[in-house]
């Protein structure tokens, strides 16, 4: 039987493994909406949108901000299990990165925008921080890993700045999944490099 670290090792990597699937929640909810809905001008915010106007409705709302949520946790609990590699640092900006996450699923853009992006913002600074953080913890170790963590990171970084910058713009919504959705895939990255083998496991039980 695999010790606790190991269990622990396994699921952390797995909710690392199973966050990409977010996009789908997007997709999905977008193709409910009424009114017209661009993922290159339009922020994911808006598909988390409760109101509806004559002008634009989101119907599967719930299904975006329980997304947010979700992932959230999903992002936190991964951290956790995995804290002991990833280091106290990187570990500490992911939670917060989840927990903004699932604040933000709490508070959807059209109730109320200022509590909604206080609610986000720190998502647009933790998540690119941690990369680079981690690229740099990894670099000894595992380099072609922390190339593309760090790639991931600055890529995010300068795509919230200007998500920030744009505002409303054209290319808001492009500029946004620039700044979320690398993110997936480089700790989808960490996640199937740290998932545990099978011989590993046997070891550790030989081992114990």
């Amino acid at each position: 039987m695999p010790d606790a670290p190991s269990r622990a090792a396994r699921l952390g990597a797995l909710l690392l493994l199973l966050r990409p699937t977010y996009i789908a929640t997007e997709v999905v909810t977008a193709a409910a909406t009424t009114g017209g809905y661009s993922f290159v001008s339009d922020s994911v915010s808006r598909l988390g949108e409760v109101g509806c106007t004559a002008a634009y409705c989101s119907p599967r709302h719930a299904v975006m901000n329980g997304s947010f949520m979700v992932y959230g946790v999903l992002l936190a609990g991964g951290a956790l299990l995995l804290a002991g590699r990833l280091g106290p640092w990187v570990t500490g900006l992911l939670v917060v990165s989840g927990v903004s996450s699932v604040a933000t699923g709490l508070a959807p853009l059209d109730q109320d925008a200022t509590l909604h992006t206080l609610a986000a913002a720190p998502l647009f600074v933790a998540q690119p921080a941690a990369l680079l953080l981690l690229g740099a913890r990894l670099r000894g170790t595992e380099p072609r890993l922390a190339t593309g963590l760090q790639a991931a990171g600055v890529v995010t970084a300068a795509a919230a700045v200007g998500f920030v910058v744009a505002g409303e713009g054209r290319a808001a919504g492009a500029l946004e999944r620039l700044a979320l959705w690398p993110v997936l895939f480089g700790l989808v990255a960490v996640g199937w490099s740290w998932r545990p083998r099978r011989g590993s496991v046997t070891t550790s039980a030989a081992g114990g």
